[in-house]
């Protein structure tokens, strides 16, 4: 178990926020400089620590915004976070699925049932998420959890205990990941989103060996998988990313770009990075992004998870359930291509084996 550290008594070196923005990454998005990893590791100490003046602090959030990180930079980041997040890893290996924890406003949030389906087949798999993030706000892993009657504010040994006595476990960012979750009110009063945004994605709270994301442009794909190899936190075999609705990690319909990541060793001697194009008709998703659209994401979301695991609803939600969950299947190497997955997806949920898993959820 790794244990979060207190940082409130630490020394720091020369490298206060003001004088980085001032001498490295503060002068704009075309003349910026980015950080070594010494610097960009100062910095987030102190943010955890609470030492940069509030002014300050959200001007740093924004120079990196405009400047746009790149993987020593976010990597920096992310082991620091590690080093503070309490990760538990059940005994089953999930994916770890890490959807924007600011949530979804328009189309269903599809996670949660693709990871009940995926767990119905065999496949464990975690999400995790926090309480309306900013900057959105809006409805993530655990608002249609909640709604389903799942219990989602755990502590990690007892998210760890959900993955193995059900298939699939959530992880609640306040409990594994108080030191991001301090940030919420900093967060909120800057407005637009930070890196904040983006690592806290990367926390693996189950230490899976298989990440699972998404991504507006191949190129953050990139960055990502870069993150991942530069970190001294993360030991992955495997990332797969695709084109999310919303950015979440709902794959969207129709032309979709797909990003995979295995580590040397898994199949070659050196690690490989390949990216692909799909069409989701070809899988069963023969529709377009806005017949996935409800009144209510929370709500409508659960309703449609327990119709679609149970079986009661056989329509384009449960085709793009049946995909999702196929991915998370494909990603651990559980099937060897996509269509396989599909068919054990289907199977899981005609055998009534991912109904078992979200009774199984509602019991723990």
């Amino acid at each position: 178990m790794a244990k979060a550290t207190e940082t409130s008594d630490e020394g720091f070196g020369d490298w206060p926020l003001q004088r980085l923005m001032t001498e490295v990454c503060g002068s704009g998005p075309k003349s910026a400089d980015d950080m070594d990893r010494a610097q960009a590791t100062e910095a987030i100490r102190r943010i955890f620590a609470g030492e940069p003046d509030h002014t300050t602090l959200g001007a740093f959030w924004l120079a990196n915004r405009w400047k746009r990180n790149d993987p020593e930079e976010l990597a920096a980041y992310t082991d620091e976070m590690c080093s503070r997040v309490e990760s538990v890893a059940p005994d089953a290996d999930p994916v770890d699925c890490g959807a924007n924890y600011d949530g979804k406003g328009d189309t269903a949030i599809l996670g949660a049932a693709a990871g009940i389906v995926a767990a119905g087949a065999g496949t464990p798999v975690v999400a995790h998420s926090g309480d309306r993030v900013p900057t959105q706000k809006q409805d993530s892993y655990k608002h249609v959890l909640d709604e389903l009657g799942v219990r989602t504010e755990l502590e990690p040994s007892e998210s760890a205990d959900m993955v193995d006595d059900t298939g699939f476990g959530f992880y609640y960012q306040p409990a594994f990941n108080p030191a991001v979750h301090e940030l919420w009110e900093r967060r909120d009063t800057m407005g637009v989103r930070t890196f904040v945004n983006t690592i806290e994605t990367l926390a693996n709270p189950a230490d899976a060996s298989v990440h699972l994301g998404s991504f507006y442009h191949l190129a953050f794909a990139k960055k990502i998988v870069e993150t991942f190899e530069t970190s001294q936190y993360h030991d992955l075999d495997r990332v797969i990313m695709f084109q999310g609705m919303e950015g979440y990690d709902d794959i969207r319909p129709g032309y979709t770009k797909v990003a995979e990541w295995e580590s040397a060793g898994a199949t070659s001697d050196e690690s490989t990075f390949d990216d692909y194009e799909i069409e989701t008709p070809e899988y069963g998703m023969d529709f377009e992004e806005g017949d996935l659209e409800v009144d209510d994401v929370a709500a409508d979301s659960a309703a449609i998870t327990e119709a679609v695991v149970t079986g009661e609803r056989e329509d384009h939600f449960a085709d793009a359930v049946a995909l999702n969950a196929a991915f998370r299947i494909y990603a651990r190497g559980d099937a060897g291509s996509l269509d396989t997955g599909l068919e054990r997806a289907r199977a899981a949920i005609a055998d009534g084996d991912a109904a078992a898993v979200l009774e199984d959820l509602r019991a723990f």
